[in-house]
């Protein structure tokens, strides 16, 4: 049975799947309550302090003490606040305006800090858990080519594509240096903002939500995460 521990966002908490369990938003629907709740998989959940807003530099700072030497798998989707991401949702939700264009920019500078800081995350969480696997998730491309704003998918999808390759380089360059750890891409194709059956939310209205997976989302998170590990 593996021991696990998740780490990570409000990506890795459950953000957007209803069935709040605190005040970091961490969900009963999340990615690792799936992972916990499927038997077959033999992962049991010891414990989860992924907590919404939560950049790689939190995560360090807050969240490695719920590792230990028994830790036998671990979990991470962190990177996307490093680059700003709740100020750019807010700044998105009219559309692609000036201020959401100045947000993107920013988020755009932010980028190549990003794979240093998980690759440190990675030999962190590696110290402290010497046993664990570690299996680093990215982020979904959230809008389809259907989406009526074509303009603000087009930039949105360009910065996420980019955040995910810093994170994939990063667990790249770790793996060769010898930790035990694995990239999960994650795909909603066919499920993105804009499509029929989305497992994102899409009301801009609603940056609480907004962008993050639904129940169905997390779902197939947890699907590319057991890929991963296979």
């Amino acid at each position: 049975m593996a021991k696990y521990v998740a780490l990570g966002d409000s990506y890795a908490a459950g953000q957007g799947a209803g069935g709040y369990l605190n005040d970091c938003l961490v969900s009963s629907n999340g990615y690792p309550a799936v992972l916990d709740a499927v038997t077959s998989t033999k992962i049991s959940l010891l414990r989860d302090p992924s907590c919404s807003g939560a950049t790689t530099g939190d995560v360090i700072a807050n969240q490695l003490s719920s590792l230990n030497k028994g830790t036998t798998l671990v979990t991470i989707t962190a990177g996307a606040n490093d680059v700003g991401l709740a100020a750019l949702l807010a700044a998105c939700a009219g559309g692609l305006t000036p201020t959401c264009q100045g947000a993107i920019q920013n988020a755009l500078a932010a980028l190549p800090q990003v794979g240093s800081s998980v690759g440190t995350l990675i030999a962190d969480v590696h110290q402290r858990a010497p046993r664990a696997t570690i299996v680093v998730t990215g982020y979904v491309l959230p809008f389809s080519s259907d989406y009526p704003d074509t303009s603000l998918a087009a930039a949105v999808n360009y910065g996420v594509g980019l955040l995910d390759q810093q994170i994939a380089v990063a667990v790249a360059a770790q793996a060769l240096a010898g930790m035990p750890v694995a990239y999960a891409s994650v795909s909603f194709s066919g499920h993105q903002i804009g499509d029929a059956d989305s497992w994102l939310n899409g009301d801009l209205s609603d940056p609480s939500t907004f962008m993050h997976p639904t129940a169905a989302g997390y779902e197939a998170y947890a699907d590319a995460i057991l890929t991963a590990l296979n």
